[in-house]
């Protein structure tokens, strides 16, 4: 498993928009990838996750809507599309993969390569 690098982050009020990105290394973008987030005092839960055979992908209800995840295998980086943010969507954004084909899509238990965070808050 290659590296894992998130970037995108920032302060934004409710409403806006952000763009996350996650470099990858060593094809891992041809592996289950996700995002996931973690607020202070909670766990980290599950984001969205996309399917390395068939792109489809899969969405926390709490996101489903307003978040779009997408890969480019190209340049080697997982997207995280967020609009109409909201104060709760505040967490630091992490991006996983698993090193399994199997299943298809990633989740908290099964990922064992992840990136180091990068910080999102939403304003109210």
């Amino acid at each position: 498993q290659g590296n894992l690098v998130e970037s995108g982050g920032g302060l934004v009020q409710a409403g806006g928009s952000l763009r996350l990105s996650c470099a990858a290394s060593g094809r891992i973008v041809t592996y289950p990838m996700g995002w996931f987030r973690q607020a202070p005092g909670k766990e980290r839960e599950f984001v969205a996750a996309i399917s390395w055979r068939t792109r489809g992908t899969s969405y926390a209800d709490s996101v489903k809507g307003r978040f779009t995840i997408s890969r480019d295998i190209a340049k080697n980086t997982l997207y995280l599309q967020m609009n109409n943010l909201k104060p709760e969507d505040t967490a630091v954004y992490y991006c996983a993969a698993s090193s399994s084909r199997s299943p298809e899509y990633v989740s908290r238990n099964s990922a064992d390569n992840w990136g180091r965070g990068t910080q999102v808050t939403v304003s109210s």
